[in-house]
């Protein structure tokens, strides 16, 4: 069986929904017959299981979840990290030697719900950094949006100033307007006495019979 070594596109995005599309073309809005858009949530809405209010914290508080909170309401972030991390290693040793020494005792249900309760919190506080770390993503976006601008600007401002100097030195390879115009008009004069002269030997009779003559001579 033949093989197709053609490499195979897979879209990191799932596509589209027809259904939803096909409500949206052209004939649809110019009719005014698409779907209108869903009615936005006052109130309660459910997300991946659970129940959100839209009038509460994007992070709520540990107490409205009913979590017992480990930490004091107002303590530095960093040293409850550390001091839950440190307390996180020495659970997870004690339930280490109560696997090895007591498997059965009824303390390792107990360390198992210690270990959950300073993941809960370690995550939550990591959670609680995340507007910070929105303002600084947001910040270094813009310091680098202006940065680009400011490379374009004087990218723009060097070629700018390279024309210039080309029209410049294209202006001063020009000759003078004076010289031009004294060229010009000598020119027109040779030209308008040829023009003359043409015109006074084509209407005088005595060219034309000097011309009949030096033609007898020449047959001659």
């Amino acid at each position: 069986m033949a093989t197709n070594s053609e490499p195979i596109q897979v879209s990191s995005l799932p596509l589209p929904p027809m259904q939803y599309i096909n409500q949206y073309t052209d004939e649809m809005l110019r009719r005014g017959r698409t779907p209108r858009p869903p009615p936005p949530i006052h109130d309660q809405y459910h997300m991946f299981g659970n129940a959100f209010n839209t009038e509460e914290n994007i992070i709520r508080p540990l107490e409205s979840q009913g979590i017992k909170r480990l930490y004091p309401m107002h303590f530095d972030r960093r040293r409850e990290l550390k001091k839950l991390n440190q307390s996180l290693l020495a659970n997870f040793l004690d339930l280490l030697d109560l696997l090895v020494h007591c498997p059965d005792s009824p303390r390792r249900a107990e360390k198992v719900e210690d270990l959950s309760l300073l993941f809960i919190h370690i995550h939550h506080l990591l959670n609680e950094f995340r507007p910070h770390q929105a303002r600084e993503t947001l910040r270094v976006m813009m310091d680098l949006q202006r940065r680009q601008r400011i490379e374009t600007a004087h990218r723009f401002q060097k070629h700018l100033d390279k024309v210039q100097e080309i029209l410049q030195q294209a202006l001063q390879s020009l000759p003078e307007a004076m010289e031009v115009d004294s060229k010009t008009l000598i020119e027109a004069d040779l030209m308008s006495k040829d023009c003359l002269l043409q015109d006074n030997g084509k209407s005088d009779p005595c060219y034309i019979l000097d011309r009949i003559m030096c033609k007898v001579v020449d047959n001659m």
